[in-house]
């Protein structure tokens, strides 16, 4: 049987592929099982790809909202758009987990013009310039004119003094960061000129997928037990991190939920935080 992707191709459906990501949502095999029975009388030839995970999802939620949660997490950092301002402090996030101090929307002069810089990193040894690429459509990949681009960013930005956290340093490395997928020539430019890349699945051992499933990452978006509206509501105080629900109570109740609302919701927060691959 063929499937339907968003972009409108036929491929062969692969029920390994769909049991493998309904298994690294957290459900057991006997949930991944039933959930399997359970969708197996509805396919059809031609069936969209959109649908099945549509149906994945309820089902999946039915069992547990931080299974639906876990599943979501590529839909979730679309949601971080449309313009990518969040997902460019949900990344900041990511390399403070990595022990780098950061700071987002930086207007730098280079050697010949001025940048815009999407997060600036900072630790003992490196001064990291970022460069967020944003895609609110499945299947987007990043070709390998941005890399080039990007390139010519970094290497007029090299050489110069910035002073930040009050430390005064140059940077010393790039780094490409997406939530789309890198072509293969963007993987060998980017290899050749050193230039450090990050996105959904690359690198295999420690892609976007990989830092969140590994160290509870998650952004709000992922939950499911709020309204799209709340979410956004979220990110404009700054809650960028389900974990920033646990530790901000301010956060939650800024919401006003019903007491037994904002339980689940908090519920769905710990599960989705602490239930993470070791």
């Amino acid at each position: 049987m063929k499937v339907k992707k968003y972009s409108g191709e036929l491929v062969e459906f692969d029920v390994d592929r769909l049991k493998g990501s309904l298994s690294k949502s957290g459900a057991t095999p006997d949930v991944v099982n039933e959930i399997w029975e359970s969708i197996k009388p509805s396919l059809y030839e031609g069936m969209s790809t959109r649908s099945l995970y549509k149906m994945a999802f309820r089902l999946l939620k039915s069992k547990a909202d931080v299974f639906a949660a876990r599943y979501s997490l590529k839909k979730a950092l679309r949601d971080l758009g449309p313009a990518g301002y969040y997902f460019e402090k949900w990344i900041g996030r990511l390399f403070e987990h990595a022990q780098y101090q950061t700071v987002t929307g930086q207007l730098l002069e280079g050697h010949a013009v001025s940048h815009e810089v999407d997060v600036v990193a900072q630790n003992e040894t490196e001064m990291l310039v970022i460069e967020c690429k944003f895609r609110n459509t499945v299947d987007a990949k990043i070709s390998v004119t941005t890399p080039m681009y990007f390139l010519s960013r970094v290497k007029d930005l090299q050489g110069i003094d910035f002073t930040f956290f009050g430390n005064t340093r140059q940077f010393t490395a790039g780094w490409l960061v997406t939530n789309a997928y890198m072509t293969t020539d963007s993987i060998q430019f980017a290899a050749y000129y050193n230039i450090n890349l990050l996105s959904w699945d690359y690198p295999v051992e420690n892609s976007i997928k990989r830092r969140v499933d590994n160290a509870g990452l998650y952004p709000v978006t992922c939950l499911t037990t709020i309204a799209k509206a709340e979410k956004e509501l979220l990110l404009q105080k700054g809650c960028i991190l389900v974990k920033d629900i646990i530790g901000q109570p301010a956060y939650l109740q800024a919401l006003n939920l019903t007491p037994r609302k904002q339980q689940r919701v908090l519920q769905e927060a710990v599960e989705l935080v602490n239930h993470h691959n070791q």
